[in-house]
């Protein structure tokens, strides 16, 4: 493990800044230094005033305006075994910042506001709250807070100076299938409330230059309707999903008539809507087709005008076969839209385009350090016939130098596939420490995900779930028939909802893994389903299920993996908890490694490792954070038999 952990470590540039990012009067960014686990928060003046461009750059050196740090997490960190920030807000005027801090791992936060030059406390923290926070004009935050299932049900307006206890609750949800969330505009001018279940979700606005302290309904609650809202002008423009137009449609209302909406892009059956971002002349819509994402920009008419159907979009190009492409903060008052871009083989990489003339300007790529080298590693798309024949695509990735694809390549194939969350074939520095060594490392994106539209996720839930896991073992049966890597040679990991999946194929298929690692695993689905006073599991039924339905209940139990271990031979396997855990408590792996114990007939490895200060996310520290990593490629070799002694002794 040492040895791998340095490894890890040693790829990266340990004293860095990410790219500035030009808001008002300052660029913010942070900076992170040689040996210390956390950032630092800072900004430096702007010295002109002249309109952002793709060319912007940070002045530095003796006669640039001095660097001031506003927050330094290292110093908030000690004395916690866990520090995280889950929001740093500065206010309009640039003078203060609100910031939300976990302590625990639990992610339940306090907000703390300081003055943004002397880091002084501005009033009392808000406690036992969300990450949500919005400034609502420069004396009021709008944030959230929890119920006693940790379910977020209440948004509160706070004004500054006053107590915690005198402020205004806006908005109650009551139904405890939805929960709420809180975020800006890019325009600034709204702040939009979304309460929404797993299918239905409905938004309220709050009019910030009107100092409105009473929330509008936008769009009202329909079974089955999911929106999401910005703003630019004199409209709203909302994402809106249901059943018929499945991959959403984009459609625009004037803000003195919210129910008069016109389509923008409309419904289309092979691409989805993901998200988008809007700016004072353009649009920037991002969406999936065939599986990988894309990024298309849009010049809008004037604000006074009238909107109508987008026309004449500029596609933003991409290189690899397989990629990942994410909206960044931008400057709204702008012509350039900043995203970030990787792949397996391609370190994150910031870009900043001009939306008018297509001009793409890299503004930061990671340094990788220990001798990387790009051209020394293929990415590839391939894909696998599932057991109705449905295609699965999967990412995979390996160093050409050291790879036969004869059969007799070591393997680590991951997993996920639920929530409507896709798993994009991002950079990981972490994973050469296993590709250096010959492994070939596959992304199955499997169903249950969202990486090919909505109904990739409607066809891998509720009473089909069981697709998530039969498509991944159809790409292991494949990636071993086409001789990536034999029975022998293939490990298999996945985390939390991930973590089920690897429950339920080492009940399904135990044969056809050599090695397995859970982390912070789902895997007593039927018990905690069940059971309406544990945090998340009303929000839940919609994903899984009620099992207080008799459909649900005898379904579910048949591949709730605790419920189906059985006296018979398994591979090595790691599983992980997180004793503060909120999403999977630490007793569902601890049960699941229990019943493994009693029951399996071999004398393979089955370990069991608990964070004791750390949640669902594992360890805060950014060196910490690795050594799960470094913990879980120890022990894929060792079950491998291709540990180094200096390896071996560490684990």
């Amino acid at each position: 493990e040492d040895e791998i952990f340095a490894e890890i470590r040693g790829r990266i540039k340990e004293d860095d800044i990410d790219a500035p990012l030009r808001k008002g009067q300052y660029y913010y960014y942070k900076r992170t230094l040689t040996g210390k686990e956390y950032a630092q928060r800072c900004r430096r003046l702007v010295p002109t005033d002249g309109p952002v461009t793709v060319h912007d750059e940070m002045p530095a050196g003796p006669d640039a305006p001095a660097e001031h740090v506003i927050l330094d997490e290292n110093l908030k960190a000690e004395g916690h075994d866990y520090y995280s920030i889950g929001a740093f807000k500065v206010s309009p005027s640039g003078k203060l910042v609100a910031y939300a801090e976990d302590t625990k791992g639990d992610e339940i936060y306090t907000v703390f506001v300081i003055d943004a030059e002397s880091g002084q406390y501005v009033g009392q923290p808000l406690k036992a709250i969300t990450s949500d926070i919005e400034w609502a004009g420069d004396d009021n935050l709008v944030y959230i807070t929890m119920d006693n299932i940790l379910r977020p049900d209440k948004v509160w307006l706070h004004k500054l100076g006053s107590d915690q206890s005198d402020d205004t609750c806006m908005y109650h949800e009551k139904d405890d299938t939805f929960s709420l969330g809180l975020h800006a505009s890019e325009s600034k001018q709204y702040l939009f409330v979304g309460s929404g279940s797993k299918n239905t979700s409905f938004i309220f606005y709050l009019d910030i230059p009107n100092q409105s302290k009473e929330l509008a309904v936008l769009t009202p609650r329909v079974d089955g309707i999911d929106t999401t809202a910005s703003h630019r002008g004199n409209h709203f423009y909302i994402t809106r999903r249901s059943e018929e137009f499945y991959n959403s449609e984009l459609v625009a209302c004037p803000l003195n008539n919210v129910a008069e909406t016109t389509v923008l892009l409309p419904h289309r059956e092979s691409v989805k809507i993901q998200d988008v971002q809007l700016f004072e002349n353009h649009i920037a819509v991002y969406e999936r087709e065939n599986g990988l994402p894309k990024a298309t920009v849009y010049r809008l008419p004037g604000t006074g005008e009238a909107v109508g159907q987008l026309q004449g979009g500029r596609a933003i190009d991409f290189i690899d076969p397989a990629y990942a492409v994410e909206p960044e903060p931008s400057q709204f008052h702008s012509n350039v839209v900043r995203f970030y871009y990787s792949s397996m083989r391609t370190p994150p990489s910031i870009f900043d385009y001009d939306m008018d003339t297509g001009v793409s300007v890299l503004k930061k790529i990671d340094t990788v350090l220990g001798g990387f080298d790009v051209s020394n590693y293929v990415t590839e798309r391939k894909w696998a016939a599932a057991s109705d024949g449905t295609q699965i695509p999967m990412s995979i990735l390996y160093r050409k130098d050291m790879v036969k694809l004869d059969g007799s390549d070591p393997m680590l194939l991951y997993g996920y596939g639920s929530y409507e969350i896709c798993i994009d074939p991002t950079f990981r520095g972490s994973r050469f420490s296993l590709v250096d060594r010959g492994f070939i490392y596959v992304i199955a994106h499997i169903r249950g995900g969202g990486e090919m539209g909505r109904n990739w996720y409607e066809d891998g839930k509720l009473l089909k779930k069981k697709n998530t896991f039969t498509d991944f073992i159809a790409c292991a049966e494949h990636l071993i028939e086409n001789k990536y890597c034999t029975k022998e040679k293939l490990c298999v990991n996945g985390r939390s909802a991930g973590g089920l999946l690897m429950g339920d194929v080492l009940n399904m298929r135990p044969d056809l893994f050599k090695a397995a690692v859970a982390g912070v695993p789902f895997v007593d689905v039927l018990t905690t389903m069940l059971d309406p006073t544990i945090p998340l599991t009303t929000a839940e039924w919609e994903e899984w299920g009620d099992p207080r339905k008799e459909e649900y209940y005898y379904y579910m139990k048949s591949y709730s993996p605790v419920d189906n271990v059985k006296a018979r031979d398994y591979p090595h396997i790691l599983v992980t908890a997180g004793l503060n855990d909120p999403r999977v408590m630490y007793s569902e792996p601890a049960k699941f490694v229990a019943k493994l114990r009693e029951l399996k007939t071999d004398d393979n490895l089955l370990l069991f490792k608990c964070e004791l200060g750390a949640g669902h996310f594992s360890k805060s520290g950014r060196f910490e954070k690795l050594r799960e990593d470094a913990f879980t490629y120890a022990f894929i070799l060792k079950a491998l038999g291709m540990m180094t002694p200096t390896t071996a002794s560490s684990l």
